[in-house]
């Protein structure tokens, strides 16, 4: 793996670790979709007048259905969904739950894609789901716990989906042209609904300050970063940043907010970690499992 691939693997997986920790605080204050509303309308209103300074709107033509696309797939919903699931989950136990993305995306390669997968990719599905079992068992003793896991479980898919789908409509644009678009596409989508979704007490400066952090660090410097990847090293390798976004969204959930995960969720995440890395794995000779 390339170094410079290797630097933005770890600046991504700490982004979007932090990105859980700032949705479990700001989410009860905004409101899942207010919350994503503004995250995604901050980010645009970083990237568009960049892209506009430098491009214009040239790039962006001829490519608008499949940016909306990528926008609702990889962003609108998938936030919107794990905000929702941050007003009862534990932050570090959202970002393990987000560590199942390369599974889905392994079967989404098959489903859709017609992937044949070897056996050892089969051995790392069935490894990586029952580490999600094991997750996800615990938290369905009540009707939200299991809303906010269905929920979470939802957005891994739509992002692992959202990976093949920008690799295949859009592999030829710039990443800087399509995090803007698929931001901005966001943002249309999701401020109409502010209006009827708005809380009636005004957030707290403080999960201002978070949403704000989410829309700069964890959405617009984030998607630069992880659609190139995307662009150079293809949407398998860029999805094992899941492998460290486990890691930093405990890590932030514990020094911050003093969140302890229990030793199934400790067994539950090396399952998936382990299960991703049997699935993502190539071997480089000819004459291993297959």
């Amino acid at each position: 793996m390339a170094t410079q691939t290797l630097v933005d693997l770890v600046v991504l997986g700490a982004l979007w670790g932090a990105s859980f920790l700032f949705m479990r605080v700001a989410a009860p204050e905004f409101g899942p979709i207010p919350l994503i509303a503004v995250r995604v309308t901050v980010a645009a209103v970083i990237l568009l007048p960049l892209l506009l300074r430098t491009q214009g709107l040239k790039p962006l033509r001829g490519v608008a259905g499949p940016l909306a696309l990528v926008g609702a797939t990889s962003t609108a919903i998938p936030f919107t969904l794990f905000a929702f699931a941050a007003l009862s989950l534990p932050a570090g136990l959202s970002s393990v739950l987000n560590a199942s993305v390369p599974l889905f995306g392994a079967l989404v390669g098959f489903v859709w894609l017609r992937q044949s997968p070897t056996r050892l990719r089969m051995l790392g599905l069935a490894v990586g789901f029952g580490g999600v079992l094991v997750l996800a068992w615990p938290r369905l003793t009540t009707a939200s716990d299991w809303r906010a896991v269905a929920a979470a479980l939802g957005a891994t898919v739509l992002y692992a989906l959202a990976a093949h789908i920008t690799q295949r409509l859009l592999g030829g644009v710039a990443p800087f042209v399509v995090a803007t678009g698929s931001q901005t596409a966001a943002a249309v989508m999701l401020l109409p609904l502010v209006a009827f979704t708005w809380p009636d007490v005004a957030p707290t400066a403080r999960a201002w300050g978070y949403a704000v952090l989410l829309g700069s660090g964890c959405t617009a410097l984030a998607y630069v970063m992880y659609f190139r990847l995307i662009a150079r090293a293809g949407p398998a390798t860029a999805m094992t940043v899941t492998y460290l976004i486990p890691v930093f969204g405990v890590t932030w959930g514990a020094l911050l907010l003093d969140e302890r995960l229990p030793a199934s969720a400790i067994l539950g995440g090396l399952l998936v970690l382990g299960g991703v890395a049997l699935a993502t794995w190539t071997p480089a000779r000819r004459g291993t499992l297959r």
